[in-house]
């Protein structure tokens, strides 16, 4: 049989539908998360998905494509923001939040969750992976007043309270990211209604497949703008 490390890191591709490779420290760094996450699921529920092919395309895969116009710039600024703080809200177990922190180790990266058993789960990906640019925080969104470059929300809630959660947080030139599964046309017309309240526009909706079970999936980027 082979190795879950042979198994997770080399038998899925990540260059040709990403066209960004993990060095073999990031490498190293996904194998620890997800051996964390199997060893923490057995106290506290975390993810139904720890298969691991499911687990790289459903968290690993999935979680970085929502930052595709920054793994793909070679470290430029897309739409112009140059980015340095991120927050990840409602981060739960990690995602997209965690990934992230592992393909761009140059980002401070703040998992915001409001669940305290996660919270500690989260601290100790300091040591289980070896990460320093990450940074667990327990609360809600609506009372962090902290200001970001980008803001990562997945599987939170519908799209006003995503831009509720997510759009306040964010500094001037800030990108929102919204991670969706399905985007309808009446949500892009209940978006549009929303923007104006938090001196936003939308910069593009990317709809894409994911390359093991063919799902569809969205993500919508957002800039705000005062």
């Amino acid at each position: 049989m082979a190795s879950l490390n042979t198994l997770l890191l080399e038998q899925f591709p990540w260059q040709e539908t990403l066209r960004w490779q993990p060095t073999p420290q990031q490498q190293e760094q996904f194998q620890r998360f997800y051996r964390a996450i199997l060893a923490a699921n057995q106290r506290i529920n975390l993810t139904r998905i720890t298969a691991v092919s499911d687990f790289w395309e459903k968290h690993l895969w999935d979680s970085l494509r929502g930052i595709l116009p920054w793994l793909q710039s070679g470290g430029g600024t897309p739409w112009g923001t140059k980015i340095q703080r991120v927050i990840d809200i409602g981060s739960g177990g990690g995602f997209p939040g965690v990934p992230v922190a592992i393909a761009r180790p140059d980002w401070s990266v703040t998992l915001l969750e409001a669940t305290q058993k996660k919270v500690k789960f989260l601290h100790s990906l300091h040591s289980a992976v070896g990460l320093v640019n990450i940074y667990p925080e327990w609360g809600r969104a609506e009372a962090h007043q902290d200001r970001y470059d980008l803001a990562l929300i997945r599987a939170v809630g519908d799209v006003r309270r995503c831009c509720a959660y997510g759009l306040p947080r964010l500094r001037s030139g800030g990108i929102l990211v919204l991670y969706r599964g399905q985007w309808s046309d009446e949500e892009a017309r209940h978006l549009e209604t929303l923007l104006p309240r938090y001196c936003s526009q939308r910069l593009d909706v990317q709809a894409f497949t994911t390359p093991l079970s063919r799902a569809q999936r969205h993500c919508i980027y957002i800039q705000r703008q005062g």
